[in-house]
């Protein structure tokens, strides 16, 4: 899986949000950033890339540490990025 995953299928397989429908409403209204910037649903999410995203209230600062486009366990989906302490601890 080199070449990426789409951020939608990124975002669900990760468990940001329950669907994909929702993942992809939620970064076409700008609730997640990558690398700063505004991001498409379809654009290739690489292992390393810093995001901000916005779930309700919550507002999490990740890097992507592994790539999946399959839902799986919880624990598994939160092996796939790794939280910044300072988002951590704001939340």
């Amino acid at each position: 899986m080199s070449a990426g995953v789409r951020l939608d299928k990124w975002l669900w397989a990760a468990r940001f949000y329950k669907t994909r429908a929702l993942a992809r409403k939620a970064v076409e209204g700008g609730k997640v950033r990558v690398e700063g910037a505004r991001a498409k649903p379809g654009r290739a999410v690489q292992v390393g890339q810093r995001m901000e995203i916005r779930v309700g209230l919550n507002r999490y600062h990740i890097t992507v540490q592994a790539l999946s486009d399959k839902r799986g366990p919880a624990p598994v989906a939160r092996t796939l990025y790794e939280e910044s302490p300072a988002s951590v601890k704001r939340r």
